[in-house]
């Protein structure tokens, strides 16, 4: 139980609501900031506006997948208001409060560390990101029948990256009859796909591999579809990127080229909001609870 906790949710989508119910149901206290359009109500739960929210009682901030913009702006779809997450409210809660965020950036890391406030990705955790390419691949399936004319049996994919979410990826379009190649760069990832009984090849020879690629899925936060390996693709090619923003991809080539190539990363927010949300949902309470308890201790 969270009884004795008081946390403000900042902003975010569906999958917020499901974390909502579930604090609310462990018996959190919660300021709900950026949700004002919002219908439902839920028991202990009451909607502020974020300049007349008491800080100085809140145990910890829990905001949106992505966090906060660059400028501080936190996503808020239940409301019209623009919210946003400063460093004099950091500083207006008591020194224990923790900041929970699925990523970060420059802002967030820079804004937590002047005010000196713990910060905490949920999506560094390997259980949230393993839990999260369920529905992530489901997301990119769907992505390529929708944006295809062929099926995804037989058909040639590529993989960038095995780690948690491209090792699901993989292995699923594996399932459905694909042609799964994978790249990657450390020896021990080239020994799992192999391991696998998948294709392996190391990155740097990406442009020798996507001759007669008709899917290629992304999960690399850096530019590796770049413009050179781009131009080596045939026409027809569905590029996928499901990394974070701004992705992988040298979309402005791909679209000058005649190549449709989709940006499409949170996609367990958008196609399967309520399993996303409950993912994040039971990770937050274990981790809420045991930072209760370490302060009881």
């Amino acid at each position: 139980m969270l009884t004795g906790l008081h946390l403000a949710v900042i902003g975010g989508d569906a999958r917020q609501l499901e974390i909502i119910r579930r604090l609310t149901e462990l018996d959190a206290k919660l300021s709900l900031i950026g949700f004002e359009q919002l219908d439902h109500a839920f028991s202990g739960a009451v909607k502020e506006k974020i300049d007349e929210t008491d800080f100085s009682t809140i145990d910890a901030i829990i905001l949106p997948v992505a966090g906060t913009s660059l400028e501080g702006q936190v996503e808020t779809i239940f409301s019209n208001e623009k919210v946003y997450l400063t460093e004099d409210i950091l500083l207006d809660t008591p020194s224990h409060c923790t900041i929970y965020s699925g990523i970060t950036n420059a802002y967030l890391d820079g804004v937590t560390k002047k005010a000196d406030r713990r910060l905490v990705q949920l999506f560094q955790r390997d259980d949230v990101a393993i839990y999260n390419s369920i529905p992530t691949v489901e997301g990119t399936i769907m992505m390529a029948i929708q944006h295809t004319d062929f099926t995804i049996h037989g058909s040639n994919i590529i993989v960038l990256g095995l780690g948690r979410v491209g090792m699901t990826v993989a292995r699923i379009f594996d399932a459905l009859g694909a042609h799964v190649k994978v790249g990657a760069r450390k020896t021990e990832h080239i020994a799992r796909i192999t391991e696998m009984s998948l294709t392996p090849f190391h990155l740097k020879n990406l442009d020798e591999h996507v001759k007669d690629v008709d899917i290629c899925i992304n999960t690399i936060p850096h530019l590796i579809v770049t413009a050179s390996v781009i131009s080596k693709m045939p026409s027809h090619t569905l590029i996928i990127d499901i990394a974070s923003k701004p992705g992988g991809t040298d979309f402005r080539y791909a679209e000058k080229r005649g190549i449709k190539a989709l940006l499409a990363p949170s996609l367990p927010g958008i196609v399967a909001p309520k399993t996303a949300g409950q993912i994040l949902a039971n990770v937050l309470s274990q981790v809420l609870n045991e930072d209760l308890q370490s302060r009881k201790g």
